[in-house]
């Protein structure tokens, strides 16, 4: 993977691109942002980059390092994700043991943590000696939602990468040019920080299904509010719905917002510009304190959510507040 075939985050190529091509390679580094930047591809790339024995800035995709890399076979490329919840000490001490063979050919070692902030406590403490005193020629790669959540210490012997949330005109030029729906399209990229997130949601279970039902329970819940009740009763029974309950607030505040633009006659940009249609008569039938009390109330719901509230409660509250009951 090339860092060129990452869309996005120019800021962070010309970062590591500047290290490579002055050999100033830091010892440590935090990939910080939100999840779905490309984090994890410019990690691999990084590190086909470090490896390759073509370029001195970039991976040839190529060489027989290269293709190590890619196909997760390179000696001295250790990946460490959670185990279960957290990162365990035990982990951070096999990947010690690991560290004191000598590296091959390269003479360079290098690891990657995935949710870094997930370490526990003496997991955190233990790489930071390690980092402090590495054995030999090592690059860290710190990946993290949240960079602030690292121990000060950790944080003040790495570098800062930070990753900023992809514009949403480049995310939705990028998934058009894969070929996904565009209706699918215009939700994913307000949803997500990064094409990959968005990627993610659109091929993911049932997310073009749960925007269906969206559009499915606010029509009933206008027009038929017992129907629309009895629809949302079965769905959680049959529990598909019940863990995609958050999705499911997700769009339905998109909904909501497109309602509000249209109830002051604005039709660009919608989400669901697949329904103007119907949408847009019903949207002037109530005035615009109506809408956004909803969008307030699913907003609160959805917050209620997280904190384990009722589902079947969740949703006919929200149900009954978009009647106006």
């Amino acid at each position: 993977m090339s860092f060129q075939s990452i869309p996005g985050q120019e800021r962070v190529k010309q970062i590591l691109q500047n290290s490579l091509r002055t050999d100033k390679v830091s010892h440590a580094y935090i990939f910080t942002g939100p999840s779905g930047t490309g984090r994890k591809q410019m990690a691999l790339a990084f590190a086909q980059a470090l490896y390759c024995q073509v370029l001195p800035d970039d991976a040839c995709g190529e060489c027989l390092d290269c293709r190590k890399v890619e196909h997760g076979n390179h000696p001295d490329l250790h990946w460490v994700r959670p185990d279960g919840a957290s990162i365990k000490i035990e982990q951070i001490r096999e990947l010690q043991k690991q560290f004191s063979y000598r590296a091959s050919a390269s003479g360079l070692k290098m690891y990657i943590l995935e949710d870094a902030d997930k370490m526990t406590v003496q997991a955190a403490n233990s790489l930071l000696k390690f980092l402090e005193e590495p054995t030999s020629r090592v690059v860290a790669i710190l990946i993290t939602d949240n960079g602030q959540a690292l121990l000060p210490t950790i944080r003040s012997r790495a570098q800062w990468v930070p990753f900023a949330p992809m514009s949403r005109d480049r995310m939705i030029a990028v998934l058009q040019e894969e070929g996904h729906p565009s209706v699918l399209i215009q939700a994913a990229v307000r949803l997500a920080a990064g094409p990959d997130a968005a990627r993610e949601l659109i091929q993911g279970n049932g997310f073009a299904e749960i925007r269906n039902l969206v559009i499915q329970l606010t029509k009933e819940s206008m027009s038929r509010l017992p129907t629309a009740l009895l629809t949302a009763q079965q769905k959680l029974a049959k529990s598909e719905l019940t863990e995609q309950l958050p999705l499911f607030m997700d769009l339905l505040i998109l909904w909501l917002k497109d309602m509000v633009q249209l109830n002051i006659g604005n039709r660009s940009g919608l989400v669901y510009a697949d329904q103007t249609d119907w949408m847009a008569g019903l949207a002037l039938s109530y005035d615009m304190k109506h809408w956004v009390r909803c969008l307030e109330q699913a907003v609160e719901q959805q917050k209620r959510l997280r904190f384990h509230a009722n589902p079947q409660l969740v949703l006919e509250k929200m149900l009954m507040q978009l009647k106006g009951v």
